[in-house]
């Protein structure tokens, strides 16, 4: 007679005790191998190959992200940079433009100093402020009134010779007349032969006419014309101009020079306002004026 068995669906094993007994012993047991013998270690590095590409597949779209991040970042440092080196670029030309024009200050005003020691009278150096907007007037407002001691008619010089005229002053500020103004006149003489003329502000901008001169008067092109110290405003001795060309009407018997300017007021911000005694002046003018009607 066949045995009967226990059906496989309610044959039972071992108990779960001792089941866990066996693997706590067999986890110990690895453990201690694998800390002194390292007999894990093949396992453990054929388990790490076979799972990387499951990493790598698992980590991939983190890694875009973190791409796209920092080439976001590359990009805005990169634009932060370049819009700090131009700012540099910049302020760097200003600060060389700045320091080449107050060198250049220093030297004109080192010459304006040297232009002090051959002069007698007194001088106030000016700064321009600004130039009136007039392109029938060609003046020059400065810094400086008559608190510094400016009064109208005192000359205006540079290194280079007569600029102008002080024709307006104030207390604080004073105005100019440049020597090419059509209302300015100037003593001046030849100073190859001490011819003496009177000189004028022209039409012609930049350019000083010498007027009523005889058809034959000994003037030519290339002569200096300087300050003859007539009228006692004007030094003698400054430099004016010089002659360009000699007009000669031989039918009117009057010859006219076109002359340019020695002094160049466009180019320098500093001047010397000489002090003369424009009262004085005035006064034996018209003296010499009274004396002469008589």
């Amino acid at each position: 007679m066949q045995r009967q068995g226990t059906p496989p669906l309610f044959r039972r094993g071992p108990p779960a005790e001792v089941r866990l007994l066996v693997m706590v012993a067999l986890s110990l047991a690895l453990l201690v191998l694998d800390s002194q013998f390292h007999v894990l270690e093949p396992l453990r590095r054929a388990v790490a190959v076979g799972m990387y590409p499951f990493q790598r597949a698992v980590m991939a779209p983190r890694d875009l992200v973190q791409q796209f991040n920092e080439w976001i970042n590359a990009a805005n440092r990169i634009r932060t940079e370049n819009e700090a080196l131009q700012r540099q670029r910049i302020e760097l030309s200003q600060v060389a433009t700045h320091a080449a024009q107050l060198a250049a200050e220093n030297a004109q005003l080192r010459r304006l100093l040297g232009v002090t020691d051959t002069v007698e009278q007194a001088a106030v150096v000016v700064e321009v402020l600004y130039e009136p907007a007039n392109t029938f007037q060609q003046r020059l407002v400065f810094n400086k009134g008559s608190q510094a001691g400016l009064a109208p008619g005192m000359p205006v010089i540079d290194e280079g010779g007569v600029v102008g005229q002080i024709v307006r002053v104030t207390p604080m500020a004073s105005e100019a007349a440049l020597v090419t103004d059509e209302r300015v006149s100037v003593p001046v003489q030849v100073l190859r032969n001490g011819l003496r003329l009177i000189a004028f502000g022209s039409n012609t901008p930049g350019r000083i006419e010498v007027r009523y001169l005889a058809a034959n008067a000994d003037i030519k092109e290339g002569d200096t014309i300087v300050t003859s110290g007539v009228g006692g405003l004007f030094p003698a001795g400054l430099p004016v101009a010089k002659v360009l060309t000699v007009e000669r009407d031989t039918a009117s018997g009057f010859a006219r020079a076109i002359c340019e300017p020695l002094a160049h007021p466009e180019r320098y911000r500093h001047f010397l306002v000489l002090q003369v005694d424009v009262a004085r002046a005035q006064s034996d003018l018209q003296e010499a004026d009274t004396g002469g009607s008589q």
